[in-house]
């Protein structure tokens, strides 16, 4: 599973690839610690499957961000307003990030057997991406 993070240009600022059969909650502050850049992010946008409180109470707490995500359908208790998630309609920008990627197509096969290689192709495709942009 590609893991990423982009800023508010698409550019990818972090990523890393994991197992795809643990829960996306468990992989997102993994991912954090993999920056590529200094600094944390003010705010990070998620889809329903990201959103958790002690994800958020922790993001908040250690690293100065905060978590924008839409509540699941069964929650009782509602904690996200509409104020932030107007920002969350900017989602496409991380949409059309994991689509430049798989323009690679060892990417979107994976032909390679070992994760290292893999990790390696995805991290040579985020560079092509930062590159385009120079």
């Amino acid at each position: 599973m590609l893991q990423a993070i982009v800023d508010g240009n698409g550019l990818p600022i972090a990523g890393r690839t994991e197992s795809a059969s643990l829960a996306e909650v468990t992989l997102i502050e993994g991912t954090l610690e993999c920056l590529w850049v200094s600094g944390y992010p003010n705010r990070l946008l998620g889809d329903k499957a990201r959103y958790s409180d002690p994800l958020d109470r922790a993001f908040s707490e250690g690293y100065g961000t905060e978590m924008i995500a839409p509540n699941r359908s069964n929650r009782i208790r509602q904690t996200q307003d509409g104020r932030p998630l107007r920002r969350y309609k900017r989602r496409w920008k991380v949409k059309r990030h994991f689509a430049c990627p798989h323009n690679f197509r060892p990417l979107v096969v994976r032909w390679e057997y070992h994760a290292e290689n893999f990790t390696a192709l995805f991290n040579l495709g985020c560079a092509l991406i930062l590159l385009r942009q120079i």
